[in-house]
């Protein structure tokens, strides 16, 4: 793997992302109550602060989970919740660990259909449907993987032209169209409330 992704809007963060699947999976991992770009960064500062040019899921798996919590709650901390998503990060490696052998590609490596690479991103701690579909549309749009299906697996963040997640981010216009996107989605979820009282 070996792309050119724009999700950190950060250079060496974002040559990390495009370069390491394990990577990719962790900014995927940490985007939630935090802005994108700070989530798809984290796995860079991860990777500074514990001295080395990639993230391995052994290494991280077999890291004291208090030592690898000071790690993410270093400051500035990688996440608004630095205890709790270094806990969450260590699970998802000891998952790839036992049984992907470490290698977070091969969770979509040679994968059959889209079907199949959904129920597997499913299966990673952390992955809820939403968060595996938005993922399997990153690894559709811009990663190369593509097996039959997958479009119709990622559901409405895999419709081609469209600006919902961070699958469809490759720099500052579309960051800024998911942006709207995603605020109009809060502010209807929010009309939809308030007409339900």
């Amino acid at each position: 793997m070996d792309v050119t992704l724009r999700l950190a809007q950060d250079p060496d963060a974002d040559a990390l992302l495009g370069r390491s699947p394990l990577a990719a999976l962790i900014g995927m991992l940490l985007d939630q109550q935090i802005p994108m770009e700070w989530a798809f960064k984290g796995p860079r500062t991860i990777a500074d602060r514990m001295g080395t040019d990639d993230l391995d899921a052994h290494e991280i798996a077999a890291q004291e989970p208090e030592a690898f919590a000071a790690v993410l709650s270093e400051k500035p901390a990688v996440h608004r919740y630095p205890g709790s998503m270094a806990k969450r990060i260590q699970q998802l490696c000891q998952y790839l660990v036992e049984h992907y052998d470490g290698d977070a590609e091969a969770v979509w490596k040679d994968v059959p259909d889209g079907a199949e690479l959904l129920r597997r991103l499913q299966e990673l701690p952390g992955f809820g449907k939403q968060k595996a579909q938005i993922f399997l549309a990153l690894l559709g749009k811009q990663l190369g993987v593509t097996p039959e299906g997958w479009r119709e697996a990622a559901g409405d963040y895999g419709r081609a032209k469209s600006f919902r997640s961070v699958a469809d981010i490759t720099g500052p216009e579309s960051l800024a169209k998911v942006r709207a996107h995603k605020q109009e989605m809060k502010a209807a979820a929010k009309a939809a409330k308030a007409a339900g009282k």
